[in-house]
């Protein structure tokens, strides 16, 4: 393997030269026993005279075709199932031209063949026992399809030789002596790509032993030589019989409480349990198969993949200007990888942290999106940058994610929460307005739902002027604002906080019992903003499907065996008491609000009596002169006056 690299291994003169010498000697042999079996073998003469006569041309012509189809372009060693098609057009054509060229240049009965001395002469009946009443054309069919078959035998066991050889003899630094037993968990699309990964690299350390299924029909079958043996729930008799000693499920895109039971079977018969991508996360490219890696609470916790009308999105968003606010946040980033995909003219990532800009703008850049993106510091409160950015880019589309957004932080100074998220929001919606933007869609959040918090507050107070601007004001800019709950994940979720006290050793610290909240990550609440965004017509309040709640103390139980910890022995829980503005549930609807359903399953319509707009700006000036001026009480009071639901938070 050294050797071919140290020749053949980069884009050099010796690499091409050789690479003509070896396909030549591999398309000759493949021309000359394509003669030799068209004459049974015996007539070698005659074989041997065609063969000259015509290697002279049909090779070369075969190696102008290979470089065409840019087959010498890939690497030696890597020889897949693209390389293959490519290689068969080559040949295919190269044999349709020889074709051509037979029945163009035999006149119907020429034939010769090459003497002893190399001169052509006409060979005579008489000359060859083997010689029938006509002779054979100079270039028979038998021999173009022959010499079709051999060659593309030849070349691409040629090819896949170098990749077994690679494949076995390369470890990636992985000793292969060191191999694990593993039971494969699915015997579908996604275990078969996984099982073949690790037969063809040995180096990876593992060794698939045997696969379990639920579907009948693939019992006592095999998948690549490895037997199907039972069903899931036969774990313990495969770890028994077969010695294995790692369970990875390869279950696609399964349910979050299939993999959760699977997850606690291999626990309890004392496995590892590992997990694989799905075929979607394979079929981009985003990983490979042999990247397996430990079973996280994301995986339990996750939901089967939102349906969206991708076509109608990409409508919305194909050749548009496109801002997306709070751009390098956990929802802001995630919008722009996704409305970056659907073709926009220009991408807007607004960020006020140069830092976390930095961050998205090299992401974009690594998945090839670096030409439409511009990358914008700017704080959403400064009015002159933000009307700098509307004049000199003309936004059509806006997704507003820049927010203050942890509770217990803006419940403290809840100032900044209505000066950021609301009047933020205010002013980005009346620029929209000016600049007659087609769409703006406002993150908003569940707590905005009958708010205890500062936090929540400020997002309905953001809400209630965007359905006033919509309702009173003469222009075209379609409002509309999208609630949903915590995201797997991002930088406000307890999981991270969860994860590090885990680490450190424990306790675990849940504000009560018996609090629960509603999880979704965060690839899917942004597709459902998406979604949102066709669906809307201006003033709606959309509300994301949460799935079902999970309480907090079961999620921080999992996450600590998930570590390979066992609660309240290894790693203590421990109840703090809830904080101040945080409720023990979330809420989906307020009493004012009324329930209308939308093409989409997963997305709720809420449409409420909207306030006038005049009302809606008389509230925010007597709010702007609390701000700063008054006591945190004080806010809140008069926050209470435009919102009447919020149970405000009095310090005493």
């Amino acid at each position: 393997m050294t050797l071919l690299r140290k020749y053949f291994g980069h884009a050099s003169w010796r690499r091409k030269v050789g690479l003509i010498v070896i396909y030549s000697l591999l398309l000759s042999a493949s021309l000359l026993l394509a003669y030799v079996m068209r004459f049974d073998f015996t007539n070698l003469e005659a074989a041997i005279g065609g063969f000259l006569l015509t290697a002279v041309w049909i090779v070369p012509l075969k190696i102008a075709l290979l470089v065409l189809v840019r087959h010498f372009d890939g690497m030696l060693t890597y020889f897949r199932m693209p390389d293959l098609v490519r290689l068969f057009q080559a040949l295919a054509a190269s044999s349709l031209i020889i074709l051509g060229v037979a029945f163009l240049s035999a006149g119907g009965q020429t034939k010769a063949w090459f003497s002893q001395t190399g001169e052509i002469t006409t060979m005579r009946d008489s000359d060859s026992a083997l010689a029938k009443k006509n002779a054979a054309p100079l270039l028979p069919r038998g021999v173009i399809l022959a010499d079709l078959l051999f060659s593309l035998i030849l070349v691409s066991g040629f090819r896949i030789g170098l990749r077994m050889l690679r494949e076995r003899y390369v470890s990636n630094g992985v000793d292969s002596h060191i191999r694990v037993r593993v039971a494969i968990l699915g015997a579908g699309d996604v275990g078969a790509t996984l099982a073949a990964e690790w037969l063809a690299k040995p180096g990876l350390g593992r060794i698939p032993a045997v696969f379990l299924d639920d579907d009948e029909g693939k019992q006592g079958l095999r998948v690549h030589g490895i037997p199907v043996v039972g069903r899931l729930n036969e774990l313990a008799y495969a770890k028994e019989k077969y010695a294995v000693s790692e369970a990875v499920l390869a279950l696609g895109n399964a349910p979050a409480h299939r993999v959760q039971e699977v997850v606690k079977l291999a626990k309890k018969v004392g496995l590892k349990a590992e997990i694989m991508p799905s075929m979607d996360d394979l079929a981009t490219g985003h990983v490979k198969a042999s990247r397996v890696r430990p079973v996280d609470i994301q995986d339990l916790l996750g939901r089967e993949p939102a349906k969206l009308d991708s076509k109608k999105i990409n409508q919305l968003l194909r050749d548009k200007v496109v801002m997306v606010t709070g751009a390098g946040g956990s929802i802001g980033s995630e919008l722009c990888r996704q409305i970056a995909a659907n073709g926009p003219a220009q991408l807007l990532l607004v960020e006020q942290c140069e830092v976390q800009l930095f961050v998205i703008e090299q992401n974009l850049i690594s998945l090839g999106f670096g030409g439409i993106i511009q990358p914008l510091v700017a704080d959403i409160l400064d009015e002159a940058r933000m009307r700098s950015v509307f004049e000199l880019f003309r936004p059509q589309v806006i997704y507003h994610a820049a927010a203050h957004k942890h509770v217990f932080m803006m419940e403290r100074q809840p100032w900044e929460a209505v000066k950021n998220n609301s009047f933020g929001t205010r002013l980005l919606a009346d620029l929209s307005a000016e600049y007659a933007v087609d769409r703006f869609v406002l993150i908003s959040t569940d707590k905005a739902i009958n708010p205890t918090n500062a936090m929540g507050a400020s997002k309905r107070l953001a809400e209630i002027y965007l359905q006033a601007k919509f309702h009173d004001d003469a222009r075209n800019t379609k409002f509309m604002a999208v609630r949903f709950g915590n995201v797997l994940g991002s930088s406000g979720s307890v999981i991270p906080i969860f994860r590090q006290q885990i680490a450190n050793g424990g306790p675990v610290k849940v504000t009560h019992p018996e609090v629960t909240r509603y999880f979704m990550t965060i690839p899917e609440a942004v597709g459902l903003v998406l979604q949102c965004s066709i669906l809307g017509n201006g003033g709606e309040i959309f509300v994301l499907d949460m799935g079902h709640p999970v309480k907090i103390a079961d999620l921080a139980r999992q996450m600590i065996e998930l570590s390979g910890f066992r609660p309240e022995i290894d790693i203590r829980i421990e109840y703090i008491g809830l904080r101040p503005g945080e409720k023990l549930y979330e809420e989906l609807q307020h009493k004012t609000e009324v329930f209308q359903p939308t093409e989409h399953p997963q997305v709720m319509r809420f449409v409420s009596t909207p306030m006038t707009l005049r009302d809606a700006e008389a509230a925010f000036a007597k709010l702007k002169d609390h701000l700063h001026q008054k006591s945190a009480n004080e806010l809140k009071e008069a926050i209470q006056q435009v919102v009447p639901e919020y149970q405000a938070y009095l310090v005493q």
